[in-house]
C-alpha cells in the first residue's frame, strides 16, 4: 500500500516546477509521528484477487538519471557525542512536513486510493516519490487502520532492500507519504515483459528477499503478501519490498487473519488455521517458482476452488526447465507443514543462491581486475608519452 502506485486522483495544482533531473547526497529527516486524522472503522481483511496493475508497486518507468544518490558522510567530521545526537534527534523529530517543501514532477503511478507523483524536497534536492492518499476513499474503504499499521511498521525499517518510508504529512484532505524513489520500476513489469528470469538474476533476487525478510522477522514483522506486485527495483537494480498494507508487528504471537494474494497463500491461511512468519516462507516459495516459470505453481484460472484445493494439498510440479537445484529450493520452501519449511538462513546458504552469489562475486572482481590493468596501460603509456617528450627537448 505504500509503494509508489494508488487511485487515479490529479494532482495537486501548483505552479510548474523545474524539470527534476539532478539531486543532492542530503537523506530527509524523518517526519514527527503526528496521528492521521481518519475516522475509526473496524479493519476488514480478505485474500484479494491478483490484478495485474500498479496499484501496489512503489515506483517508477522513468530514467535512473532522476534517482537520488546515496548520502555522502563527512570523514573529517569528528564523532558526534551523545548529547549531540540526541539534540540532532530531537531536530529530527520537530519537523513537520508540507506541500510547500516540494517541487512535485509527473505521476509515477496511480492506483485504488490515489496517485504516486516524482518529487523533489526544495531545501536538499533530494528526490523522492510522494504518494498522495484521499482520506474520504480510505474511510470508504475502511483501511485507515490498515495505513496507520503500514505507516508505523515501514517506517522504523532500515535495510538495503526495502523501500524507505522517510515520512508522512496531512492535510484536511488528503494524506502524502514520503517515499524512496526506485528507480528501475516494478518488479511485476520487468518479470511481464521477459516472461521469466534466467537462474542467476533470480537467485540474487530471492537472496536479497530472503536477507530482507529475515530482518523483518528478526524485528518481529510478518509481511504476509509476498509478491512480484509488490516489489520494485532500484537505481542498481536491487529488488526492494515496497508494500506493508498486510504487514503486521506480531511478537510471540499466532495470527488467524485472512489476508494476501490467493495464489501466494499457504495452506494454513487456506484451511483458516493460525500462522505465524511461516507464511513468508512459503510466499518466498512461490516467488521463486514464478521468477523461473513466469506463473504461480498452485495457479488454476478455472476456478478459484481448484487454486484453494491445490494449495491445500501443496500440488506442486516443477517444470523441467527448472534445475535440480532451483528445484529443490522451491520444494523445501512449499511444505505443508510451516515448521518443516526451510529457514531464511538456509535460504541464505542453499547451494543454489550460493552458486550464483560466487559467480556474481568473481565477476565483479574480474570487471574490477580487468579496470585495474586497463588504468595501469593507460598510465604506461602516459608515462612513456612523458619520457619521449622529455627526450626530444
Amino acid at each position: 500500500m505504500l509503494s509508489h502506485s494508488n487511485t487515479a486522483t490529479a494532482a495537486p495544482k501548483r505552479a510548474p516546477v523545474r524539470p527534476l533531473t539532478t539531486t543532492t547526497a542530503m537523506p530527509l529527516k524523518p517526519t514527527v509521528k503526528a496521528p492521521i486524522q481518519l475516522a475509526s472503522t473496524k479493519e476488514k481483511e480478505k485474500p484479494k484477487e491478483r490484478q495485474p496493475n500498479p496499484s501496489s508497486t512503489a515506483t517508477a518507468t522513468s530514467t535512473a538519471t532522476a534517482a537520488p544518490r546515496p548520502p555522502i558522510s563527512n570523514p573529517a567530521a569528528p564523532p558526534q557525542t551523545t548529547e549531540q545526537q540526541t539534540a540532532n534527534n530531537a531536530k529530527e523529530t520537530e519537523r513537520r512536513w508540507s506541500l510547500d517543501d516540494f517541487d512535485v514532477g509527473r505521476a509515477l503511478g496511480k492506483g485504488k486510493f490515489g496517485r504516486v507523483y516524482l518529487a523533489r524536497e526544495k531545501k536538499s534536492g533530494y528526490v523522492v516519490a510522494l504518494k498522495i492518499l484521499f482520506k474520504a476513499e480510505l474511510i470508504e474503504a475502511k483501511v485507515e487502520k490498515q495505513l496507520r499499521r503500514e505507516i508505523e511498521i515501514q517506517s522504523h525499517l532500515r535495510h538495503p532492500n526495502i523501500l524507505r518510508l522517510y515520512g508522512y504529512f496531512y492535510d484536511a484532505k488528503r494524506v502524502y507519504l514520503i517515499l524512496e524513489y526506485a528507480a528501475q520500476g516494478e518488479m511485476y513489469k520487468h518479470l511481464r515483459k521477459v516472461e521469466t528470469f534466467a537462474e542467476d538474476l533470480a537467485a540474487k533476487y530471492i537472496y536479497q528477499m530472503a536477507d530482507a525478510l529475515r530482518y523483518l522477522h528478526k524485528k518481529h514483522v510478518i509481511h504476509r503478501d509476498i509478491k512480484p506486485e509488490n516489489l520494485l527495483v532500484g537505481i542498481k537494480g536491487e529488488l526492494k519490498i515496497a508494500d506493508f498494507g498486510w504487514s503486521v508487528h506480531a511478537p510471540n504471537t499466532r495470527r488467524k487473519t485472512m489476508c494476501g494474494t490467493l495464489d501466494y497463500l499457504p495452506p494454513e491461511m487456506v484451511e483458516g488455521k493460525e500462522h505465524n512468519e511461516a507464511v513468508d516462507l512459503w510466499s518466498l516459495g512461490v516467488l521463486c517458482y514464478e521468477f523461473l516459470c513466469g506463473v504461480p505453481p498452485f495457479e488454476d484460472r478455472s476456478s478459484y476452488k481448484n487454486t484453494y484445493r491445490r494449495i491445500a494439498k501443496v500440488d506442486l510440479k516443477i517444470p523441467s526447465h527448472v534445475s535440480r537445484e532451483a528445484g529443490d529450493l522451491i520444494t523445501k520452501l512449499l511444505q505443508y507443514q510451516p515448521e518443516k519449511r526451510l529457514s531464511l538462513d538456509q535460504v541464505l546458504v542453499h547451494p543454489w543462491v550460493v552458486k550464483y552469489q560466487m559467480e556474481q562475486q568473481e565477476s565483479v572482481a574480474g570487471r574490477s581486475s580487468s579496470e585495474a590493468k586497463s588504468n595501469d596501460g593507460v598510465a604506461s603509456v602516459t608515462n612513456s608519452v612523458k619520457n619521449m617528450t622529455v627526450g626530444t627537448k
